[in-house]
């Protein structure tokens, strides 16, 4: 008895669906490698922002480098590359901004707070350390 291709062709659909699910899985990979410096630095200018809190601290620049952010985003993907460009550097300046006055707050919060023990321990010393 022969065999026929007819007996592969389910494994062979299989397998074309599997390659064309891997394609289309790892296209958003491509599509970040494709990412101009200046649009990576924006991204990763933004993300440093969040993780200083800036949401709390610092709302404003932190809505207006995500806001230059989206838009030079959308001018890379309509390939306008001096659009792309002006936008992420604002996102980046933006997001930077955001960043130090929420690191600021930040170290504002821990100086008055440092200035609170100060005064505590000495009120202590004063009253000869009873409570």
């Amino acid at each position: 008895m022969t065999a026929s291709f007819s007996h592969f062709r389910r494994p062979l659909h299989v397998m074309a669906a599997a390659v064309a699910v891997s394609a289309l899985s790892s296209a958003p990979i491509f599509a970040q490698s494709a990412l101009t410096p200046e649009l990576e630095a924006a991204v990763q200018a933004v993300q440093r922002a969040d993780q200083a809190d800036a949401d709390q601290y610092a709302p404003e620049p932190l809505a207006a480098a995500r806001q230059a952010l989206a838009q030079a985003q959308t001018a890379h993907a309509g390939r306008d590359k001096k659009k792309a460009l002006d936008f992420a550097q604002r996102a980046t300046v933006d997001a930077d901004l955001a960043r130090a006055r929420s690191q600021e707050a930040v170290a504002t919060a821990e100086v008055a707070q440092r200035k609170a023990e100060i005064a505590d321990l000495q009120q202590q010393i004063e009253t000869g350390g009873k409570r």
